[in-house]
């Protein structure tokens, strides 16, 4: 069963939609449940995201750990955000059943990808960020959503 928690991110999920000239996108999904999840980053001169924004395509705990890792980026610096793992997302949101930690998996990857997509852009590195696994290319996602 699902907590209180992943029910009110699901149902109210917070930073929903797209940042324009985002500092950093991330797009990823997992072939076996369907889940895509894109993540914008808008990163101030000072490495500070100072705005966080979603869009996913999945089930309620796709949303919920969405929305609840963009909660938990926000206000952060790039190495502070980088630092936020699947367990710390999983946490947040009070658990999630074990079918599910897929999700916040996927929450984690999307971060990194958004992160890695900002370095890349700037030409800087972050350390401890590798490039991600499971980007999506441009033309998959743009279908889904």
């Amino acid at each position: 069963m699902y907590s209180e928690k992943v029910m009110d991110h699901f149902t109210n999920p917070r930073n929903v939609g797209e940042i324009e000239n985002a500092s950093g996108v991330g797009t990823v999904g997992n072939a076996k449940c369907g889940d895509i999840m894109r993540i914008y980053l808008d990163i101030n001169k000072d490495g500070i995201i100072q705005d966080v924004k979603f869009k996913t395509f999945g089930c309620g705990a796709a949303v919920a750990t969405s929305s609840m890792a963009t909660e938990l980026v926000k206000g952060k610096n790039v190495q502070e955000a980088l630092q936020i793992t699947n367990k710390a997302v999983m946490d947040a949101l009070d658990g999630l059943p074990a079918v599910k930690v897929h999700c916040s998996l996927l929450a984690e990857e999307a971060i990194h990808a958004a992160l890695w997509d900002y370095a890349t852009k700037n030409n800087i590195e972050i350390e401890g960020l590798e490039k991600p696994k499971s980007d999506i290319s441009e033309g998959e996602e743009e279908e889904v959503y």
